[in-house]
This record gives structure tokens, sequence and C-alpha cells, in this order.
């Protein structure tokens, strides 16, 4: 049977697709603007007809109704990444969390540990050989469509074609039920004075020539804002957003300096809006890589003056980092910042940033604080830091004593904290600030 007659054979409709996932089976959706909407959808309003599904994935970015009370018993949701849509779920003990680095993720998926029943993803329509693409996530959802005994693709034209290791031949796919519909769009937030001077710090530290990591939010754009006075700028990141392809476009980023894929911009999943997604389609200077490869700390190492950019919830005075939790209630994940911290550190000239207004709650509250909240998670080690940036400068902790550390992070305070932070100085080190 050629491609063309098997895929027709594996054509049908959401509820013929969906029918083939069984009692108590654990399912994995595609990432972030990868997940399957359409195939999301059919499943919740025949939510019935399923038993004790187990419902996996990272960033979640449709409506979560599989989450919603009255679906127990038919749908528990196992988190990776804890999203807006799914963020009470968890904290209410509906849904699950596992805590597990982005590059060891599709590791975990092909394990003994965590058997894949089905994965449910989404896809361009096949090429002329056949092969269908991931598109926008190839992340973790790669690996989960080569592990799930049952495969169920939404083929999309709205998808970008992406280049790299994105493709799936039509044999490896199960079902396909084709539905084509708006991917989902971020529109670019607006970035506060407050973040421009920040982006402005972090951007000081950026190097031409640098290798650069940079997350998605206005902390990430307003570095990007500084940048277009630089050259030779690359990318290797796990994700790309809009504000990147400004800076392609204007030759800022070239990746003419990267010491591996050379030329290339690495990526492992895309959220933005259709500029990008269009941006991309059969770009082959864009190539998309699974997680396992794209975040493996031994891979980012090899670029020469690499640089993370990340963000947090709060950093104490020895440097510990919380990202993922506001005291012990979960709001997102590792994600791929340790993973990038180790690389950026290990590597020829590298740099780990993680960049933070001084306060939150409308000022209320200092982000550098004398003790984590009780219960927060501590996400990068005061072992791991390196750059700490807010508005007010940059704090290098790298090699510092606790002392010197928690002096360094105090200069970089909100001025209207630092008094109550050199009271907890001076009580942990018997000695005057000044």
């Amino acid at each position: 049977m050629d491609w063309k007659a098997e895929y027709n054979a594996k054509c049908v409709s959401a509820e013929q697709a969906l029918k083939h996932i069984r009692p108590h089976s654990r399912v994995v959706f595609g990432h972030c603007i990868g997940e399957p909407m359409a195939l999301v959808d059919a499943m919740v309003k025949n939510y019935k007809q399923f038993v004790d599904v187990e419902i996996v994935h990272m960033v979640a970015m449709g409506k979560g109704e599989y989450c919603k009370p009255h679906m127990k018993g038919h749908f528990r949701h196992n988190s990776f990444f804890v999203g807006a849509c799914t963020r009470d779920a968890v904290n209410d003990g509906r849904a699950d969390f596992t805590p597990c680095f982005f590059s060891q993720l599709p590791g975990l998926l092909c394990s003994e540990e965590f058997k894949v029943d089905a994965a449910m993803v989404q896809v361009t329509p096949p090429d002329e050989n056949g092969y269908v693409s991931l598109g926008v996530s190839v992340d973790y959802t790669k690996a989960a469509v080569e592990q799930a005994e049952v495969v169920i693709a939404q083929v999309n034209e709205n998808m970008p074609r992406t280049m790299g290791r994105s493709s799936v031949h039509v044999s490896e796919i199960d079902w396909f039920v084709q539905i084509s519909e708006p991917l989902i769009e971020l529109t670019p937030p607006e970035i506060s004075d407050v973040e421009k001077q920040i982006g402005k710090n972090c951007a000081d530290l950026i190097e031409n020539g640098a290798t650069l990591q940079l997350g998605i939010g206005s902390l990430p754009d307003a570095v990007l804002l500084f940048l277009k006075d630089k050259r030779n700028l690359g990318i290797h990141s796990e994700m790309l957003s809009d504000g990147v392809v400004e800076l392609i476009e204007s030759g800022v980023v070239n990746n003419a300096a990267k010491t591996i894929h050379n030329g290339k911009t690495v990526v492992s999943f895309l959220m933005g809006t259709r500029k990008l997604y269009d941006f991309v389609d059969g770009n082959e200077s864009i190539e998309m890589y699974p997680v396992d490869y794209v975040n493996d700390p031994t891979v980012i190492m090899k670029n020469h003056k690499m640089v993370s950019v990340n963000s947090c919830v709060q950093v104490d005075l020895m440097g510990q980092v919380a990202s993922e939790s506001v005291g012990s209630k979960q709001i997102s994940a590792v994600g791929g910042q340790v993973d990038f911290v180790r690389g950026a550190n290990m590597a020829v000239g590298g740099k780990s940033i993680i960049a933070i207004p001084s306060t939150a709650g409308s000022g209320r509250f200092s982000k550098i604080v004398p003790i984590l909240d009780e219960g927060a998670t501590v996400t990068t080690s005061r072992n791991d830091v390196n750059y700490i940036v807010t508005e007010y400068g940059a704090a290098q902790l790298k090699g510092k004593t606790l002392r010197q550390r928690a002096r360094s992070l105090i200069e970089i305070a909100h001025p209207k904290f630092r008094p109550m932070l050199i009271t907890e100085w001076e009580k942990r080190f018997s000695e005057s600030f000044v």
C-alpha cells in the first residue's frame, strides 16, 4: 500500500478515532500550541464514554475543561507544567503535578515507569513523500508519538511545516482527523518601564557573538529591545516567540558565530502569533529538535558565549531561586530553567541570568527576601545561580561567599526594602553592613 492509500484509509472522524482510547489509559497531549484542540473538544463533549483516563501534558493553552469537577471518574489531569487553565485543579487536588526537568521528559515517556498508551497530537498535511510535520511542538511530543500504542493526529492546514527533526511518516500514526482551525496566538505583552530597565541591564551582559536562550513574556521581550545594536547573535532555546523574528530579519541574529548548528536557529517549540508561525513555515534556517537534545546541558554548553535568561518568583539572600511555586502553591514548573542555567554556566564564556523586577504586588513585596516563603520550591540552587538582575543592576553570585552574595543582592533590591534586608544581613553575619 502506498502512503496516500494508507493515509486515506486512516482518516476518520474525531468520534471514531477517540473510540480507540481504552479505559484506564494514559493519554499524552501535544504540547502548548501543538495541543489538538478539536480532538480535545470532542473528548470533553463525549466525556461519559471515557473511564479513568489520565491526561498528561505540559503547558495547556486550551480550555482545560477535562479538569472540571464533573469530569471526576472520566478524566484526571497529570501536569508537568501547571498553566492558567489547570492551576486551580492541581492546587485543589483534582489534578496532579509531576516534577521533571524538561530535558528529561522524553526519556520518562520512553521508560517502563511511565507507559504511554495513547498520544493525541496536531500535524500538517502530508508532504509529497508521506511525511507530516509536528510543526510548533517537537519537544516531548515526538517521543510521545514514538512510544504510544495508539497515535491520533489532528491534521491542520494552518500548522506550519517546520524543519529539523519534526517529521513523522504517515505509517507511524494510527488515525488522522482532518480538522483545520486557527492556531492559538499569544498577543505580545506590554512592557513596563521597570521591565525595560531590566532588559537593558540584561543586554549589557550580552556580548557580540553570544548564543541566547530566551523564554516568553514581557521580560524576555524587554531584553530583545536592547539587542538591536549587537552583532552576530545566535539562538539555541527551548522556545521561540515573535520578538526574535525582527532580530533575525534585521540580521542581528544570524547564528554566524555559533559553535554548533552554525547558521541555524535551534528550538524545541514555538509560541506566538501568526507572524511567527508564517515565518517558520518551510524556513530552513529554523530547526526544531526534541527537548532531550535542545535542553541537554552537555549540548547547550557547546555554544560558546551561551547566555540564558529566565525569571523567578523569589530569590533569597543565599541565592536560592524559587521559580515554580508561591509558598506551597504550585503555579508553574521548572521547565528548562535549570537545564539552561547549567548548560550556560558550563559553556566557554557562558552566563546564566535570572531576571526579575525588584518587587511584586504593585510594590508591596520584595522579590529579594531573607528566606524563601514557607513551602516554596527551590528551582535553581544556590550552587547553580550566576547572575541575578533587577532594574537596579546585576549581582554576580558565582564564586561568592554567602556574606558577599547577600550583600550583592541587597544592592540590587528595591531601596525601600534594603533596610529590612540589611538588618537580616547584620543578624546573620554579626557585623555592620556599612
